[in-house]
């Protein structure tokens, strides 16, 4: 009964959505007011991210049963958003958010739709694993049409969309689907995984992929660090996040990070806390050139902060996952050209074959194009010899391959004087934006 009136109250209360580019000199100020549930955050932070929007500063509020969060964003040039059409789209976005599916889990899952198949992988990363997946699925006359992959902290997870290359639709055959499981699980399995892989086809349905790959990875427990022989461990001075917790007045817990700014860094953050059931009840986001604040006062969805210290070692080690998960690493290589049958088994076949080591993967195909973006250092974790990309380019095509960006280490954050942030002195004495003079009222 109490779920039904829950649902009654949302629907009388539509979130109202105001966006107003006189607010604030440099960005598009973004304000939405909704009733409050678990995961609206999040909601509204993936419409903006997957419109490809920086979200530069942000104010959350969700106390007392309601939801009231300011963002301020740019686009990709760091220019306010103009264009009517956008804004008008942004707003429709938010207000009719449906939210997400319940999370699947499972280490190797094949979802059919009508327009493609989808692959779910986790196992142990090691040097050319990319390569043996797509080499498998090539020799099964299968078609990558896009793709994301995530290594991190000696795990590799993706998410792979496929379909078949006589058809060009979703594979429906259950004996074919069921041979790509076995086969894939198999590479993932390798010599030396001490895990074991799991097979499994996944109910229908549709899942937003960035977050189903932070939950692939925390399912597969990738924020446990591990060093192996041979791989450049991650450092553990100033190059990684720094994230603390304090429990103030038995009310919240406190969460303050410090990291290199950049793209969907607070998607990573809020879908992480979501999908380990707390809540954030307030909240402030400030990026500067290279690095970005923030902090939250959270609490469980059982209404209580976190409470041993073995959960605050555990929250700690998940936030600082998902901050390092999405991070650039390495040399960016850009590929585009035209789509074929086996182009990333290639690709990939020869970045194995030169000793690269491929961090992180964006695939994509779009009118028969494909275009996809490479995160590559050598097999110990160090910068790729330029001698070998030269090698690599002629083999591939200079116009055909990219040099686009080289990552190095992270610049060491600047020191922190105190864990409890300062932005939130009066917290509890304001109750509306208005007090921290953010926004103009439109009431």
């Amino acid at each position: 009964m109490d779920d039904e009136y829950a649902k009654l109250i949302r629907r009388v209360n539509q979130p109202r959505v105001v966006i107003d580019n006189n607010a604030c000199e440099d960005a598009t100020v973004i304000q939405v007011d909704s009733v409050n549930k678990h995961g609206i955050l999040l909601e509204v932070i993936q419409v903006l991210t997957d419109m490809n929007l920086t979200i530069t500063k942000a104010y959350i509020s969700s106390d007392g049963g309601w939801f009231m969060d300011v963002f301020n964003v740019v686009d990709n040039d760091g220019n306010k958003i103009r264009d009517k059409e956008v804004i008008d789209y942004i707003q429709r976005r938010i207000e009719t958010s449906a939210g997400f599916v319940p999370s699947r889990r499972g280490s190797v899952g094949v979802m059919p739709s009508e327009e493609h198949t989808s692959i779910e992988l986790a196992g142990t990363d090691r040097p050319g694993l990319l390569s043996e997946v797509c080499a498998v699925l090539a020799d099964l006359h299968c078609n990558v049409v896009n793709a994301e992959i995530w290594t991190h902290n000696a795990r590799a997870a993706a998410v792979v969309h496929v379909t078949d290359d006589s058809t060009g639709c979703a594979i429906s055959d259950p004996k074919r689907l069921s041979t790509i499981k076995e086969l894939l699980c198999n590479v993932l399995k390798g010599r030396d995984d001490l895990k074991t892989a799991k097979t499994m086809l996944s109910a229908p349905g549709v899942m937003h992929r960035e977050r189903r790959l932070h939950q692939i990875m925390f399912a597969d427990r990738d924020y446990e660090r591990v060093e192996r022989a041979g791989v450049r461990a991650v450092e553990e001075g100033s190059s990684r996040p720094q994230v603390t917790l304090l429990n103030i007045e038995k009310d919240y817990t406190v969460i303050t990070m410090r990291s290199k700014d950049r793209p969907k860094l607070l998607f990573d953050i809020v879908c992480t806390l979501t999908d380990m059931q707390y809540v954030v009840f307030h909240g402030m986001v400030n990026t500067g050139r290279m690095e970005a604040y923030q902090e939250f006062y959270i609490r469980h969805v059982d209404g209580l902060p976190i409470s041993s210290e073995a959960e605050r070692v555990r929250v700690i080690q998940c936030l600082e996952a998902a901050i390092e998960r999405r991070a650039s690493e390495g040399l960016e290589l850009e590929l585009c050209t035209e789509d074929r049958l086996g182009l990333l088994s290639d690709i990939t076949r020869i970045f194995r074959e030169n000793s690269l080591c491929i961090k992180r993967a964006l695939i994509s195909t779009k009118g028969g194009k494909a275009k996809d973006t490479f995160y590559v250092t050598d097999v110990t974790g160090n910068p790729v010899d330029p001698k070998i990309i030269d090698s690599i380019r002629r083999q591939i095509g200079h116009t055909v391959l990219q040099v686009k960006h080289n990552f190095g280490l992270a610049p060491k954050p600047p020191h922190q004087e105190t864990t409890v942030g300062y932005f939130f002195g009066n917290l509890f004495k304001a109750r509306t934006f208005q007090n921290f003079k953010l926004i103009r009222s439109y009431s």
